[in-house]
């Protein structure tokens, strides 16, 4: 298939482009908008309780008038003493003139003495907003809102000897927003530096370092245009905070591939074929580790459709979309176009010439030939020592931890938690509903109860909707609302105790962010518990069908299994016990899994797949593994750290969870790359021997000779 593939592109060149780019350009004109959303809740069924109180507040309380982002201006004193009566009073003045001025969004201000800290250090002056976790609209409105009253609020408090800041989930967006947007354009701007810089050392030809960057990016608009269609055809909810990634990816894979086929199309170059004859063998012998490397990880993406937790749910198909118009791309559109400029794609330089004699990969490919026992035990016990370190591995779930602290709302929101309850910036919420009207002193009874639970700061007054049919009582808690020992208690004893002591014939439902994350928590650890076993197991199937063997699929799927959680355990070792960090963002393991599990398997295909070339050639395992390594090594170190560069340009980030996965999957990659693929999987394959390969035996030699019969050489590869 491959061979007929490449023979007919090659013979075709520009047809084939002008087929592919009349398709992309239809895709794209055809293409409705990217449907993106960036509330989490969005992304849970709807048999989760937080979920089913999200919607009965919307039905009960139109436009959300009850159900509030709690927006807080948090005051001080500027010389951050205490505040005397008459910092109070000029507070409460200051607060009935700005809602005096009308903002645009802004309805009222509640402060007074009773909310003032016990220790005087600050005061609130509550701002509630209206909010529904189904209107984008709403939300933008908010956040030009929260912009209006800062501009009211800053001459107001000039001269005062005060000073103020706004916290909240809407004042953090805005902050962020701006910082976001520069480090993304930076991430951007440094991952097609690296790319371009690593391809120029590598080949030391400008065409060859610039085509990935052009050919990738025209593949990106094109995967966006697909997943649009399929976006809007099958209902998908994609992740707007999952955007980079898709194009990290992109440039990660899709350089991967290219280096692939160049790497092998120089190496034909070299045997002295001609240009057409050199990439027709290049798309035969390298187009099937291509796609079933591709296919490996537009698998273990699908399997992401598995997943309750819909944000996973539809990152998978978005990133197997954009692989599979990768391999499309890979196997049609760059080979067309190489077969054009042939050697010219490799000038200036002239080293494609000739082969390096006794390179570093030669002589790591005779040590693993000579000692694969060895190999073997060394590079399994640096995996299975990473790994060990998982066994720490804490979700997190606080997103303003991981912010940049130097915002307005992050100070205002230190210096809330330094005097006051730190759920304050968002109580969790406890719905009640009735089948007729609901009894005040029956509700009054119950927010009593509820205050005297364990964990709780305060709870609010009952607000009841306009038929008094439906409660909310806001339930300010007496830990950071994103911890993990809040969402804890919410998804547990605090939700238990609501549900008992629910006032007769009523239906209590507990929502807000805390109870979000605590659904959130249950989904995650079912997806995974799920998602993972499926996903080895395609693996496996795809590794079986490519090599027609049983045994060496058993062995990748155990080296990629101990390269994914080796990962895990190096960045629970860096983020939690070097920095200390409470835990790791809970997407990690998912992230991990698509980048390292998935993208990892490539790695392995390609050594794998050219063990048993060498082995078709008439070497025997031990040298087939020596002559693999030398030839295949070059390929996967480039690839390697080319996709672990564009993610380690993560780090950058001031975000913390960007930072981390930058980190995790860069390490990840590495791992893959340069343990795994290059010294664990040949050296077990060597020890296996023939073996590996049963039972369709798929190592015998082209030429009849029996490999076993082969004396193991040191020198180079015989020509």
């Amino acid at each position: 298939m491959f061979g007929w593939l490449g023979r007919t592109v090659v013979r075709h060149p520009w047809w084939t482009i002008v087929i592919w780019l009349v398709a992309a350009a239809a895709a794209v004109a055809l293409a409705p908008k990217l449907d993106t959303h960036s509330d989490q809740q969005d992304f849970l069924p709807t048999k989760y309780e937080s979920v089913q109180a999200g919607k009965l507040a919307d039905r009960a309380f139109p436009s959300g008038s009850t159900k509030v982002s709690n927006e807080l201006m948090v005051v001080k004193r500027s010389d951050g003493q205490a505040l005397t009566a008459a910092d109070t009073q000029k507070i409460g003045q200051i607060a009935k003139d700005l809602q005096a001025k009308h903002v645009p969004g802004v309805t009222t201000l509640v402060t007074g003495p009773q909310t003032l800290s016990q220790n005087h250090k600050i005061q609130i002056v509550a701002v509630p907003l209206p909010t529904s976790w189904a209107d984008e609209k709403l939300e933008k409105a908010n956040e030009t809102a929260v912009k209006k009253l800062r501009l009211a609020a800053t001459p107001a408090f000039q001269g005062t000897g005060l000073h103020y800041g706004v916290s909240g989930n809407v004042s953090s967006t805005i902050d962020n927003a701006e910082s976001d947007n520069k480090t993304m354009a930076l991430i951007g701007i440094a991952t097609v530096v690296l790319i371009i810089a690593l391809i120029l050392i590598i080949f030391r030809a400008p065409i060859a370092a610039l085509l990935p960057i052009f050919v990738i990016g025209i593949v990106l608009e094109v995967s966006n245009a697909v997943s649009a269609i399929i976006g809007k055809a099958f209902d998908l909810k994609f992740d707007a905070s999952f955007s980079q990634l898709i194009l990290i990816v992109l440039y990660g894979i899709g350089t991967d591939y290219i280096l692939f086929l160049l790497f092998r199309y120089r190496e034909r170059l070299r045997l002295g074929e001609d240009k057409k004859t050199a990439m027709m063998v290049t798309v035969e012998r390298v187009g099937e580790a291509i796609a079933s490397a591709a296919g490996a990880v537009i698998i273990a993406f699908l399997v992401l459709l598995l997943a309750k937790f819909k944000s996973f749910g539809a990152l998978g198909p978005q990133l197997a979309i954009a692989v599979g118009v990768m391999l499309i791309t890979a196997l049609t559109l760059v080979p067309a176009v190489v077969s054009l400029m042939g050697r010219a794609v490799f000038w200036p330089s002239k080293s494609w010439k000739t082969e390096p004699k006794a390179s570093m990969y030669t002589r790591l490919g005779n040590a693993v030939g000579r000692r694969p026992l060895v190999t073997a035990v060394a590079s399994g016990f640096v995996l299975i020592v990473l790994a060990s370190a998982a066994l720490g591995f804490k979700a997190d779930y606080d997103f303003s931890a991981g912010q940049p602290q130097n915002t307005e709302s992050a100070k205002a929101l230190n210096d809330l938690r330094s005097s006051l309850p730190p759920g304050l910036t968002d109580p969790t919420e406890v719905y009640v509903q009735g089948n007729g009207r609901l009894d005040p002193q029956v509700l009054e009874q119950f927010r009593q109860k509820i205050a005297k639970a364990d964990g709780v700061g305060q709870a609010q007054p009952a607000q009841l909707n306009p038929d008094k049919t439906v409660a909310k009582i806001g339930v300010v808690l007496k830990l950071n609302p994103n911890s993990n020992e809040a969402i804890d208690l919410v998804k547990g004893p605090l939700k238990d105790y609501v549900h008992q002591n629910a006032p007769p014939g009523t239906k209590v439902l507990v929502g807000g962010t805390t109870a979000i994350f605590g659904d959130i928590n249950k989904v995650n650890t079912r997806d995974l518990s799920v998602i993972l076993p499926v996903a080895v197991a395609l693996i496996a199937i795809i590794l079986a069908l490519l090599l027609r063997a049983l045994v060496a699929p058993v062995y990748l799927v155990v080296a990629v299994l101990l390269g994914f959680t080796a990962t895990l355990g190096a960045t629970v070792a860096l983020f939690q016990g070097a920095e200390g960090k409470d835990g790791l963002m809970f997407q990690m393991p998912i992230i991990l899994y698509l980048f390292v599990l998935a993208i990892g398997t490539d790695y392995n295909i390609l050594m794998i797949a050219r063990l048993r070339e060498e082995a078709r050639e008439g070497h025997e395992p031990r040298r087939a593994a020596a002559v693999g390594i030398q030839h295949a090594g070059p390929t996967v170190a480039a690839a390697g750290v080319i996709l672990a560069g564009t993610f380690a340009v993560l780090v950058l980030s001031p975000m913390s969870f960007l930072a981390q996965i930058g980190f995790g999957v860069a390490i990840g990659i590495l791992l893959s790359a340069f343990v795994v693929s290059t010294f664990f999987v040949p050296s077990i394959t060597a020890l296996v021997g023939h073996a590996a390969w049963w039972p369709g035996h798929a190592d015998r030699a082209k030429n009849g000779v029996d490999p076993s019969e082969e004396p193991y050489e040191l020198a180079g590869r015989p020509n």
